[in-house]
């Protein structure tokens, strides 16, 4: 049997995770990585995303993150990121109409000097990665 690393997902309110999995997978800002346990240690900047986890069970789970940080040490990943829920708490309906409103903002930037492009691009990713989650459960 492979040996655990232990997850842990923090953000600014409050520690979202913290279990032994078998493996991590993040979405890192220079691709996708994968941690077991024995990783060289290296620390790096997360895209909006799901970390995927596989628990001690056998269980592939998920959880989302908005971006952050990752530190990959030989038994631990430690997640810092403003914001992180899990598939079961995600309001699927909140998700969509979040989407609307930054597709809105985002074809009324020609018309709308104000609008925010960049705000509006990453609400939208958001947005689509919150209801990819949300509907694969």
């Amino acid at each position: 049997m492979s040996e655990s690393i232990r997850l842990e997902i923090i953000t600014p309110e409050r520690q979202i995770f913290s279990e032994d999995v078998q493996i991590t997978i993040a979405p890192g800002t220079e691709g996708e990585f994968g941690v077991l346990h024995g990783h060289v240690p290296f620390l790096t900047q997360l895209n909006v995303g799901c970390i995927q986890y596989r628990t001690l069970g056998g269980d592939l789970k998920c959880l989302f993150i908005s971006g952050g940080i990752a530190q990959v040490l030989p038994d631990a990943v430690n997640i810092l990121t403003p914001a992180a829920e899990r598939a079961e708490d995600i309001n699927l309906e909140r998700a969509r109409r979040a989407k609307e409103r930054a597709l809105e903002r985002l074809e009324k930037k020609e018309e709308d000097p104000s609008v925010d492009v960049t705000r509006a691009q990453a609400a939208l990713v958001r947005a689509i990665a919150r209801i990819h989650l949300a509907t694969q459960i």
